[in-house]
């Protein structure tokens, strides 16, 4: 019997997932020669590899269980490991260092828990995409938690004064990720088409911002999301109430 054969292209998405966990597997190990920048660069690219290998697994039509499962694998290491870990080499390696691993472990025992629903609860019975995430997801909840290390790069905050008040805002993500709140999905969004341009020019802005004060500007994304998880959460709790 011949071996089935398979296109190069259905291994791309596959490659990309591999390359951004790779670059989260690199984070940790910068972590450990001190090179925060650098570690924080390859988690957020790691970030955007995340995105891209899906997009492109649905293009290309190869979408396979194997590849739903590998990057779950490596969301976990890139999301779950290598944001704790870089966070407790920056702000919590130090007297409180052992009572700060216990948050770490918490926060990437969340990010594990995070994935394995998603996994479950990745098409809804009817057949259909989900409109809104149940928690706040892998890639986003590990761009919270480098909040500390953000502010500190930037020159904003130094966080290994509050190594406490890492530690403690550090699970509090994590506990974001496992909780049942409704949060916003982009593939959920929908906008006027006149209104595409100034979508377009706003990112625009975004991303020069993000060239010339990287740091900075990622402080303001965090600080901005989670505003946005705070209104949704007043609004839910104004609904069951109302109800």
């Amino acid at each position: 019997m011949p071996r089935e054969r398979l296109s190069l292209l259905q291994l791309v998405p596959n490659l990309v997932t591999i390359l951004g966990m790779c670059a989260g597997l690199t984070a940790i190990r910068f972590t450990f020669d001190e090179r925060y920048e650098l570690a924080a660069a390859l988690i957020i690219f790691a970030a955007v590899m995340d995105g891209f290998d899906g997009m492109l697994a649905r293009k290309l039509d190869a979408a396979t269980s194997f590849g739903a499962e590998l990057d779950s694998f490596a969301d976990f290491v890139s999301f779950g490991v290598a944001p704790g870990v870089l966070v407790f080499g920056y702000a919590l390696a130090g007297p409180m260092a052992g009572a700060g691993w216990i948050f770490v472990l918490v926060f990437a025992v969340c990010t594990c828990l995070r994935l394995a629903r998603f996994n479950i609860s990745r098409v809804t019975p009817e057949g259909t995409a989900t409109r809104h995430f149940v928690g706040v997801p892998a890639p986003a909840g590990a761009m919270l938690g480098l909040l500390p290390v953000f502010l500190g790069l930037s020159g904003l905050v130094d966080p290994t004064r509050a190594p406490l008040l890492v530690a403690l805002y550090l699970a509090g993500v994590g506990l974001l990720m496992v909780s049942r709140l409704p949060t916003p999905s982009i593939k959920a969004v929908r906008i006027a088409r006149d209104n595409a341009i100034w979508v377009l020019i706003g990112m625009s802005v975004f991303v020069g911002l993000l060239l010339l004060r990287t740091w900075a500007t990622l402080v303001v994304a965090d600080l901005a999301y989670l505003a946005t998880l705070g209104w949704l959460a007043l609004r839910r709790r104004r609904r069951d109430s109302a109800g």
